[in-house]
């Protein structure tokens, strides 16, 4: 556990040793994922708080590119931005619970119809919401 400030946060967990973005299908199946998750943000007023810009396209293909190269896809991510850094890129947003709480909302329901196999989608949403939780920065 680490803390920041005024709770104790779970470490962000390790990439997983084996090879999960081949395992569900490889890009198409994260972009399907990621996709829905974006049909969730364009209509959620908590998450369209925290993603701010009108075209949700650019962050889409963010977060598609950080999945696929953190679940063992290709490194375009990092090619293009670098360090992963998440909580210095997500600093300047308010997460706090109640946004942590729709965007899990939001990919679990994402997660949930792509189809996934049980034990592949119950590796993703942990360690997405352990990262969810991370990512917190301020009080309710």
């Amino acid at each position: 556990m680490s803390t920041i400030g005024f709770m104790s946060l779970p470490t962000v967990p390790t990439p997983p040793a084996r090879d999960l973005y081949t395992a569900i299908g490889g890009e198409p199946t994260f972009r399907r994922i990621v996709a829905r998750f974006f049909e969730q943000v364009a209509t959620d007023p908590v998450l369209r708080a925290v993603y701010t810009d009108d075209d949700l396209g650019p962050a889409e293909e963010r977060l598609a590119l950080f999945l696929m190269q953190f679940w063992g896809g290709p490194t375009t991510y990092s090619d293009a931005r670098g360090h992963p850094r998440l909580r210095m890129r997500h600093a300047r947003f308010a997460i706090g619970l109640r946004e942590r709480d729709a965007w899990l909302a939001a990919m679990r329901t994402a997660l949930d119809e792509a189809g996934l196999a049980e034990e592949h989608r119950a590796e993703l949403c942990s360690h997405l919401e352990a990262t969810a939780t991370h990512l917190v920065n301020r009080r309710e």
